[in-house]
């Protein structure tokens, strides 16, 4: 899956879940700062991220990922 495939569902997820308009989301968004998440959302989201893409992240790695750009990179570089 190419990196923009990813960033595709990623932005699908976020729509959902922070109803947020798909284009108003860019790789630099903050999860935090931009979206108002907080730490259940976020939680939430790294669950989803496990699910659509069969990842396992550790929480320390969950702890890095801050922005949309962030978790694209790091399911690209931990696709099965």
């Amino acid at each position: 899956m190419t990196e923009q495939e990813i960033f595709t569902k990623i932005k699908d997820i976020l729509a959902d879940n922070f109803e947020v308009s798909k284009d108003k989301i860019t790789e630099e968004t903050n999860f935090t700062t931009d979206l108002d998440a907080d730490s259940i959302d976020l939680v939430e989201f790294i669950l989803q991220l496990e699910d659509e893409f069969g990842a396992e992240i550790s929480d320390e790695d969950a702890e890095k990922i801050k922005t949309v750009g962030d978790a694209v990179s790091y399911i690209a570089s931990h696709q099965n």
